[in-house]
């Protein structure tokens, strides 16, 4: 199994502060569309096809890699993407929370297996240290709020 988890503040100095609904509106613009927040060319499909006030179930084509996620929504402070189909099973949890200092943090936390693949092989150890690296999930949340920045300054958050 995978496990990996990273925390990054929301506000570090020197950057436009976000709001914890100015980040939240990022994060459940990442669910919905993830071409926003993907690395031009790495999200070629991202498509809505069940959505309520709870979830949304996209289908998505990221990687070159076909997947069917449901999502789930704590508002104001969790997003849950289940991967119902595709390279991984598990879960992947983007939070929002306030530190001891009452500062607004952003975590990533996942438990991930791959389908069809050894348990602890070296594919999924692979997929560990991917994750856990200086251009894994720590990389992705920093990207995600730098881009909800962006969306920001141009009015469409």
């Amino acid at each position: 199994m995978i496990y990996s988890s990273a925390t990054v503040p929301v506000n570090p100095e020197g950057e436009i502060p976000l709001t914890r609904a100015q980040a939240w509106a990022g994060l459940v613009l990442k669910a919905r569309d993830a071409r926003l927040f993907l690395p031009p060319g790495l999200c070629t499909r991202c498509d809505l096809v069940e959505e309520s006030k709870t979830h949304l179930v996209r289908e998505a084509t990221i990687g070159d890699r076909d997947l069917r996620e449901i999502i789930t929504f704590e508002p104001d402070s969790k997003v849950t993407f289940f991967q119902a189909t595709g390279p991984r099973e598990g879960a992947i949890v983007n939070e929002l929370f306030e530190d001891d200092a009452g500062g607004l943090q952003l975590r990533f936390y996942c438990y991930l297996g791959l389908r069809g693949k050894a348990p602890n092989g070296l594919e999924e150890q692979a997929e560990q240290a991917q994750f856990d690296s200086e251009n894994g999930y720590r990389a992705a949340l920093l990207s995600t709020l730098k881009r909800t920045r962006e969306l920001l300054v141009e009015g469409k958050l």
